[in-house]
């Protein structure tokens, strides 16, 4: 493990300096502080009370990462099914877990946030929502301090898993089934979120059944929102012969401006969540088991715990029509 001593001759400095900066003393220059924290990045160094609590056998204590969506929280029940499904896990396993959201460490530095989960005795994360644009807590996961499986985003180093169903086959084959079913030429693809990992394989799937069948396609960013997803139908919905949306909020919003447009075109969504139910209109959709995943994830998370090393997991799905009698208790 890299000392202080390492951090004060990799910076050309005193150890007293360098204890100095790491307490914040401000009688240190601005120069001699950018040099040390330079250094303390480089080296991944860890102060000797986060070092000792990643060490100890508290490290069998867990966070799990989320990206909560505060504009569909209260209708989305996706992130309460990843929690039920880590936390069951989780107890059969023997491990502590705390919860934490991405606004818990906005504006936090990789250095701060390694700091911050350390001192949680935090010994492995489960990073659910990742995005390109998180590029912090992507730095946190390269850095392979914690052992780590991110859900939906593809990195993979020996410290960290990820895992996912095949997102690209996955909207090829919900997508294929509504065109063909319905004998339809072209596709209106309302996508989510710009940045997302997942976003960009379900964009290369609809691509590829376009290119295969010589569909037209019109691509919208949809954001994963149904208020957006309803915009774009009263905009281009009339144009297109079926609405293939990335999530099944976006299709409930799609298949309701089609209602109140008078008009029907094929709509299908991705997810399975309980609310296409309720829809009034029975859709294809991709129904992920989020609590399967996220019990996958704990295994895998326990596994790398153990000495195992990062991999590539990718898990199944099905395709199906949600119904309302199917969904109620």
């Amino acid at each position: 493990m890299v000392s202080i001593k390492d951090v004060a001759k990799h910076a050309g400095v005193a150890i007293s300096t360098v204890s100095k900066v790491l307490n914040h003393y401000p009688n240190v220059s601005e120069e001699t502080r950018i040099k040390v924290n330079e250094s303390v990045k480089e080296l991944h160094f860890l102060p000797n009370s986060v070092a000792a609590a990643l060490s100890s056998k508290q490290a069998g204590r867990i966070a799990l990462l989320i990206n909560l969506n505060t504009r569909t929280q209260a209708i989305d029940e996706i992130d309460m099914r990843y929690l039920s499904g880590a936390i069951n896990k989780a107890a059969k396993l023997g491990l502590d877990v705390n919860t934490f959201f991405f606004s818990m460490l906005e504006g936090k530095s990789e250095e701060e946030i390694i700091r911050y989960l350390g001192s949680q005795s935090i010994g492995g994360i489960i990073i659910y929502g990742l995005s390109k644009n998180d590029t912090v807590l992507q730095s946190v996961l390269q850095s392979q301090i914690f052992k780590a499986v991110a859900v939906d985003a593809p990195i993979v180093n020996q410290n960290t898993s990820c895992i996912s169903i095949d997102q690209e086959k996955a909207q090829y084959d919900v997508a294929k089934k509504t065109v063909l079913d319905n004998k339809c030429k072209s596709i209106l693809y309302i996508a989510g979120e710009k940045k997302g990992y997942v976003t960009e394989e379900r964009i290369r799937g609809v691509r590829k059944l376009a290119e295969e069948l010589k569909l037209e396609l019109l691509i919208r960013e949809g954001n994963f929102s149904e208020r957006k997803a309803r915009e774009i139908v009263f905009e281009d919905g009339k144009k297109m012969d079926a609405i293939v949306c990335a999530s099944d909020l976006m299709a409930i919003g799609a298949i309701r401006a089609l209602t109140e447009l008078d008009i029907f075109r094929p709509v299908c969504g991705f997810d399975g969540i309980t609310l296409m139910g309720y829809a009034g209109k029975q859709m294809n959709t991709v129904r992920q088991g989020f609590s399967e995943i996220s019990e996958a994830a704990v295994e895998e998370l326990h596994s790398l715990l153990n000495g195992g090393e990062g991999r590539r997991l990718t898990l199944d799905y099905s395709i199906v029509r949600m119904q309302y009698l199917d969904i109620i208790c």
